[in-house]
């Protein structure tokens, strides 16, 4: 298989595949794949009718679940032979549910699959994110409607280039404010790195992002980029803490201002973090996208 580092070329490409498939997952949002690329080393390849990503996990090679159409039981045989050859065993992460039951299916008991909660996707409703109605969703609506009274001449605006210098100040100063962040690999040093590379390309990767403004002021930023047809994943939302209500805000006016195309919004993986789970779960989502890790069941077994 000829793999090649990914790169913003691969854009338009693997979108393409990416959009008419099924796949909710937020890796294959191009965004993610491209700003975190130097800590994963992802790389691609057009295999036949696939799309297929190999990268570095903890040092070890690994794979996402294959996109397109065709022979599961073929392009799953490939990839299992291009771990043999780059001499490391099987590992493919990330791979949804329903693509773990394509894989079974052509490759009866070969495989074994372990899922982490830490890792599954929340994916709402766009329209319930827009509107905050019902009575599970009071209090967002609650924090929504403050934030209006306190601050009644906010500005929403699509997030542009000019206003880029302004949100990563604001990142930095959530950062130092933030309770819990993310530690190891996915540590807030990492984040930031990702965050910057998309904002440093921000034209060349297509991301949709908004802001909020208090008296000319940015207090909260929000960015992603869709994955299919009809999901879009969010990647980043910053907010001053010290104005009540704006996570709530930029959450429903971003969701208010996506293309009703997007049925689904992505919002992505806690990381085991408490604090971030509790927030994820009070949107009430729509359903939890859990995602596996397969290994070979005996991967010394010679064919």
């Amino acid at each position: 298989m000829d793999f090649h580092p990914i790169e913003l070329a691969d854009r338009e490409r693997i979108q393409e595949v990416v959009r008419e498939s099924e796949c909710r997952n937020c890796d294959l949002n191009f965004l993610n794949l491209m700003s975190w690329r130097f800590l994963y080393d992802t790389q691609v390849a057009y295999h036949d009718d696939w799309l297929l990503f190999r990268f570095k996990a903890e040092g070890h090679n690994a794979y996402l679940a294959p996109v397109g159409h065709g022979d599961w039981a073929a392009v799953v045989g490939d990839l299992l032979e291009d771990a043999r050859q780059q001499e490391t065993p099987f590992l493919m992460l990330g791979c949804p549910e329903a693509q773990l039951g394509y894989i079974n299916a052509a490759m009866p008991d070969y495989f074994y699959a372990t899922a982490d909660r830490s890792y599954t996707d929340y994916i709402y409703h766009r329209e319930s994110l827009a509107t905050l109605a019902g009575k599970k969703l009071q209090p967002k609506r609650n924090h929504a409607n403050k934030f209006e009274k306190l601050y009644p001449n906010y500005e929403y605006l699509p997030l542009t280039s000019e206003f880029i210098p302004e949100c990563l100040e604001l990142r930095e100063q959530w950062e130092e404010e933030k309770d819990e962040v993310p530690s190891g690999r996915l540590s807030a040093n990492a984040e930031r790195r990702s965050i910057e590379y998309v904002f440093s390309h921000w034209e060349e990767l297509g991301a949709i992002g908004g802001v909020l403004r208090v008296e000319g002021k940015i207090i909260a930023f929000t960015y992603g980029g869709p994955v299919n047809y009809d999901t879009f994943d969010t990647c980043a939302e910053k907010a001053d803490f010290n104005f009540e209500g704006a996570f709530a805000m930029i959450n429903r006016e971003f969701a208010r201002h996506l293309p009703e195309q997007y049925v689904y919004i992505n919002r992505e993986e806690d990381l085991g973090l408490p604090g971030l789970r509790r927030s994820k779960e009070s949107y009430r989502p729509a359903f939890l996208l859990n995602k596996f890790t397969v290994m070979e069941r005996h991967p010394m077994k010679m064919d």
